[in-house]
């Protein structure tokens, strides 16, 4: 079996959670709240998120969440790729 690389396996992780977080942005900057609220509400299998969804986000805390995002990204699978090579019997 092949190895992973645990940098690589963790930065598309990090730039996946990236892409959806701007998605994310994308969704409530051009939808408003209540196309925000409706197309969550159908991604989630119709869990309410009304009570949630906070349309004054400002730039600097978006960012930081940008950032977050991607660092969690990049720890899971940097996790994920270190531990599947964990479990791989070395062959001589």
């Amino acid at each position: 079996m092949h190895r992973l690389n645990v940098k690589k396996l963790g930065f598309a992780f990090g730039f996946t959670g990236a892409i959806l977080y701007l998605g994310c942005m994308i969704v409530m900057r051009t939808a408003g709240q209540e196309g925000t609220i409706t197309f969550f509400n159908n991604l989630l299998h119709g869990l309410d998120t009304s009570s949630i969804i906070r349309m004054d986000v400002p730039l600097l805390e978006a960012f930081f969440g940008f950032v977050q995002t991607f660092i969690l990204g990049w720890l899971i699978g940097a996790c994920i790729g270190a531990f599947y090579n964990a479990q791989i019997k070395v062959q001589k």
